[in-house]
């Protein structure tokens, strides 16, 4: 974990998270907190964080996302070397996925 990203500001915020229990609460809670471009942004390396995860090139996670290059970098090293935040709820959420 980033030590820069340790302290109360950063607890109460993820505490906040943690206390959202629908996607209409997320979408309400992140629709205040966010821009609409901080929102995109986030969302958008998400999606490139899943398709990599499911072995799609960088070509085709740049067609599909229109996340540029430097974008889709970023987010695979953070798949590959980084806290593996993304690899806990990708892992997550595809063993709850039926089949």
């Amino acid at each position: 974990m980033n030590p820069k990203l340790i302290g109360p500001e950063f607890h109460s915020l993820f505490q906040a998270i943690l206390a959202l229990s629908t996607i209409e609460e997320c979408y309400a809670f992140f629709e205040d907190i966010l821009t609409t471009a901080e929102l995109h942004s986030v969302a958008q390396r998400w999606q490139v964080a899943s398709l990599l995860d499911r072995g799609q090139t960088y070509e085709d996670v740049a067609r599909a996302t229109g996340a540029s290059s430097a974008t889709i970098s970023r987010v695979n090293r953070c798949l590959r070397f980084g806290a593996d935040g993304y690899r806990l709820v990708l892992d997550r959420l595809n063993s709850q996925e039926p089949g």
